[in-house]
């Protein structure tokens, strides 16, 4: 049978009617798929006969928890789910005075091969569709009793490279009959598909983007991302502007300082001299692994630098380290204990 969640208003209607049902019946089921419920029959309001048409064709399906954990001196929290084929996906819970935040996978593993991300070493299996990524958000709403605020498409997987299903994701979940979420609340971060930005900027969602750019020369961003064989630099440039005059939002940079690679005073004349005349962010990011030592303070000398060429700059807060909260450390985990991908 099919499973009715994730389904658009419109679906629903099309459903609804071809049951012989009246078409308002469609707007009644759609509420109460997105509280969420689990059953037909816990939607109350609705007649017992609509509800076993429905059971003779279609179900309510969620992605189920698998594990949790927890780092409670940051209160982040991390979800390895599985789907309903068996995939594990994982998602993260932050939480902050301000309201909490989910970031959510996208695709399960990732063909895009930075040499930094643990993503990348899963191999990639397939797009997740538009309810899988939703039903993270909501999962997590569901089992913590909370209402999330924001959520950045910045778990595994490339966003852009699951375009459609994404699109519809934020069509569903900014709906205020689903989860309501703020357009402004929603990040999409990407590698860098240039053709999907522009895309992107001219479909009118109006989210907010974050690019991986890690490196402001070209050769070098090649070595550490593969996505600049075919999305050039300064095409990603001319793009990310282009997205910041459609949709008046302001561009993010993700840059994971790799200490004696890509932070000396070439690489900040460089990416001042590409940002210049924006009011674009870098948010810079400190690695903990072989590439760089423990000592942080190579990333505040980086910002100093960079701020003083009139470019904005943010440093990472480090949350979830003991709990694999980076992108595929979790899933990762399972698949090495021979457990199902």
């Amino acid at each position: 049978m099919e499973n009715l969640y994730g389904k658009t208003l419109e679906e629903i209607k099309e459903i609804i009617i071809s049951l012989d049902e009246k078409p308002f019946r469609a707007l009644q089921v759609f509420k109460w798929l997105y509280k969420p419920v689990f059953s037909f029959d816990e939607m109350t309001d609705i007649s017992l006969d609509l509800r076993k048409k429905l059971s003779e064709k279609y179900e309510i399906l969620h992605i189920e928890k698998k594990e949790k954990l927890s780092e409670n001196d940051t209160a982040t929290s991390k979800f390895l789910f599985k789907t309903l084929d068996n995939i594990f996906i994982e998602a993260v819970l932050l939480r902050y005075e301000s309201g909490s935040s989910v970031c959510v996978s996208t695709q399960a593993g990732c063909k895009m091969g930075c040499v930094f991300c643990e993503s990348g070493k899963c191999k990639f299996i397939r797009n997740l569709t538009a309810d899988e990524i939703l039903d993270q958000i909501q999962m997590i709403e569901y089992l913590e009793n909370i209402k999330v605020s924001n959520v950045v498409l910045m778990g595994t997987g490339e966003p852009l490279d699951n375009f459609e299903n994404v699109v519809k994701f934020i069509k569903l979940a900014t709906d205020e009959k689903t989860l309501n979420l703020s357009k402004r609340g929603i990040t999409v971060s990407t590698c860098g598909i240039i053709y999907n930005i522009y895309k992107l900027a001219d479909s009118d969602l109006g989210v907010n983007l974050s690019v991986s750019l890690h490196s402001p020369f070209h050769e070098e961003r090649r070595e550490l991302m593969p996505v600049e064989n075919s999305n050039h630099i300064d095409d990603l440039i001319k793009a990310a502007n282009y997205y910041r005059e459609k949709t008046k939002r302001r561009i993010t940079y993700e840059y994971c300082l790799i200490e004696g690679k890509n932070d000396t005073i070439k690489h900040i004349d460089k990416l001042s001299l590409l940002l210049k005349g924006s009011d674009s962010l870098v948010n810079v990011i400190g690695l903990n692994d072989k590439f760089n030592k423990k000592d942080r303070k190579y990333i505040y000398k980086f910002k100093e630098e960079l701020e003083k060429k009139g470019v904005s700059v943010t440093i990472r807060r480090k949350l979830g380290s003991s709990i694999n909260a980076a992108c595929g450390q979790l899933r990762s985990g399972y698949i090495n204990k021979g457990e199902s991908i």
